[in-house]
C-alpha cells in the first residue's frame, strides 16, 4: 500500500523541497477504473452469455485483467507526480516511461486557477492549472487538498505579480 506524499522535508542544500500528490487522488482514480471496468466486465459477460453462450462469456475477464494492470499503472503515475517552489520558479515533475519536468517562472506566469469538478469534490480534491504567454508551458498540478490548492494560488499569483512588475 502506498503511503501518503506530503512534503519532503529532508533535502540537501540547493535541491528543491518536492512535494508529492495526496493519496486521495490516487483512491479516485482507482474508484473508477474498478467502477467503469467492473461495469464493462459484467456487461460483455452478460452480453456473450445471452448472444454466443457461457463459454464466450470467460472473454468478459479480459476488463478484469486490464483492471488489475491499470491498477498498478495509476499508482506507478500517481509517485511520479510533484511539484517544487523555488524562489524564481514552479518545478512540476512527472512520468514514468517518458519524464517530464515543466519549469514555469513566476513572472510569466497570467492566471492561476483552482478547479475541483463534482468527483473531485466528493473526494475533497481540487486542481491548480497555471496560463503563462506560451501556451506550451501551461501546467496543471491534479488532486490537491482543496487548502493547498489555494494557498498555492495565492502564493504563485503575488509571486506572479511581485516578478511581473520587476520587483
Amino acid at each position: 500500500m502506498e503511503t501518503g506524499s506530503g512534503r519532503d522535508t529532508e533535502m540537501t542544500e540547493g535541491e528543491p523541497v518536492w512535494n508529492g500528490l495526496p493519496p486521495g487522488l490516487l483512491r479516485m482514480r482507482r474508484l473508477l477504473l474498478v467502477v467503469w471496468l467492473g461495469l464493462l466486465a459484467v456487461a460483455v459477460g452478460l452480453l456473450l452469455n445471452l448472444l454466443a453462450g457461457p463459454a464466450w462469456a470467460a472473454f468478459a475477464l479480459l476488463p478484469l485483467v486490464l483492471m488489475a494492470w491499470g491498477w498498478v499503472m495509476l499508482g506507478r503515475n500517481w509517485r511520479s507526480w510533484r511539484y517544487a517552489e523555488r524562489s524564481d520558479d514552479l518545478l512540476i515533475s512527472r512520468g514514468v516511461l517518458w519524464r517530464e519536468e515543466t519549469v514555469v517562472p513566476y513572472g510569466r506566469m497570467q492566471l492561476v486557477e483552482v478547479t475541483s469538478g463534482p468527483v473531485e469534490r466528493h473526494f475533497g480534491l481540487a486542481s491548480v492549472q497555471l496560463h503563462t504567454a506560451a501556451a506550451a508551458t501551461d501546467a496543471t498540478i491534479p488532486g490537491l487538498d482543496p487548502a493547498e490548492a489555494e494557498r498555492l494560488r495565492d502564493r504563485l499569483t503575488e509571486l506572479g505579480e511581485a516578478r511581473s512588475a520587476g520587483l
